[in-house]
């Protein structure tokens, strides 16, 4: 049995070497169709393993308040100063702490929207005032020095803290630790560098700023020299937004109760705010929905290039019954020496089975190799899981089965007679 096996498994090979160009062209489509199905599911599962790490980072277990300035739905013409007071308020603060369950921590932040400077160099980052434990409740992880200090909060210092994109800038060739840098018009020493942390598209930007660009100082000293009024001038007028609060951030001591401490802070803003001046922002929310986004993305990009497959397939199955047709009077031989119809059944399913396992295996090989270019030439992750190249010569090797077999089967139920006529 094995040896009839492995001499109709020649007699196939054989067959198809005597037509090398076409049988390389068959396989074009598997291979296409293969690779397309790995590179398309690698660039998915990077894109999402990107797009969770951004949320992981703000912390599964917080719940983010933020303020957001109304539209304006009236007109500010002759007006040549006014002031707009929105967002989030001490009292809301105040509230979080005092009556929510279930809440380690909270931490307010305030943003400022100051130039930062060192010599000529110049940009526009988030300032952000804040207290210390911050970077705990963020997971903000230091590269060098420290952050902020209880000490820096009660001495009201002038120190900050840099993301690396803003130390790179500024200090492209030291170490910016113990250096004095101008933020606004004082001068503050740099205690800490921090990782940057990659912008969200919900995160809110401010005119000219760099990215996910941020500075970090004490919540007292914003308050010393800032206050709660913002001036911004434009043309025919000047502005002032005063603004108590940008951002809470509440730290909830278990990952089961966000979901209440998330709906209690909805509930308590829309009582206490006159207009929609804040968001809420909930990672554990936008974690599950990227779970739910990713598999749906999964879905459509392998059924888009699965389309590959199947035309792979249709061409298997268009040059085999080609194939057939051509053979008809050898096909005639084999019946009228004794060939039975599973033997012609088995010989052109082997070569279907060729076709498919060949493109397969090199679509396997350009399909690990493309994620891999791209990682490098676009600076974009890719993740290949050891089941996606699997599944798609597993796949490969099916649709040569399937659509092989209708040749097979119109092959063995020839007419020996009929076949030994053909010309």
């Amino acid at each position: 049995m094995r040896g009839t096996l492995m001499r109709t498994v020649r007699l196939g090979v054989g067959s198809l070497m005597l037509h090398k160009l076409r049988s390389m062209l068959t396989t074009l489509g598997v291979l296409f169709g293969v690779s397309s199905v790995i590179a398309m599911l690698a660039i998915g599962e990077g894109a999402s393993k990107k797009a969770q790490d951004q949320i992981r980072a703000l912390g599964s277990q917080n719940v983010i308040l933020r303020s957001i300035k109304p539209r304006e739905d009236f007109a500010t013409g002759g007006q040549a100063t006014r002031v707009v007071s929105y967002g989030l308020l001490n009292d809301d603060l105040a509230r979080v702490e005092k009556t929510f369950p279930g809440v380690r921590r909270v931490v307010p932040v305030r943003e400022i929207p100051l130039e930062v400077r060192n010599q000529d160099r110049a940009l526009n980052p988030r300032v952000m005032s804040t207290l210390p434990i911050y970077r705990d409740v963020t997971g903000r992880v230091v590269s060098e020095g420290r952050f902020l200090s209880d000490s820096d909060e009660q001495a009201v210092a002038n120190v900050c803290v840099l993301s690396d994109e803003v130390a790179r800038y500024l200090y492209p060739f030291q170490s910016p630790i113990g250096e004095k840098v101008k933020i606004g018009a004082d001068y503050y020493v740099v205690v800490g560098t921090t990782l940057s942390r990659k912008r969200l598209g919900s995160d809110p930007a401010m005119a000219g700023e760099v990215s996910a660009a941020e500075v970090f100082i004490p919540l007292e000293t914003g308050r010393k020299w800032y206050g709660d009024l913002q001036v911004k001038i434009r043309a025919g007028s000047r502005e002032m937004e005063e603004v108590q609060l940008h951002e809470i951030v509440i730290e909830v001591a278990a990952a089961e109760n966000v979901p209440m401490v998330a709906a209690a802070a909805r509930e308590m803003l829309s009582r206490n705010h006159r207009q929609r001046d804040y968001e809420i922002v909930v990672p554990l929310e936008l974690l599950l929905q990227a779970e739910e986004t990713k598999r749906t993305f999964n879905i459509v990009l392998g059924s888009i290039a699965s389309i590959s497959l199947l035309v792979g397939g249709i061409g298997i199955m268009n040059v085999m019954l080609a194939t057939v047709t051509e053979r008809t009077r050898e096909i005639g031989i084999r019946r009228a020496l004794g060939a039975k119809r599973r033997h012609i059944v088995t010989q052109f399913l082997v070569e279907t089975v060729v076709l498919s396992v060949g493109g397969g295996v090199l679509g396997v090989i350009l399909g690990l190799v493309i994620p891999q270019y791209v990682e490098y030439a676009y600076d974009m992750p890719t993740i290949v899981t050891p089941l996606n190249p699997l599944i798609a010569f597993g796949i490969s090797v099916g649709i040569g089965i399937v659509f092989g077999l209708y040749p097979a089967w119109r092959a063995a139920n020839m007419d020996p007679v009929e076949a030994l006529r053909h010309e």
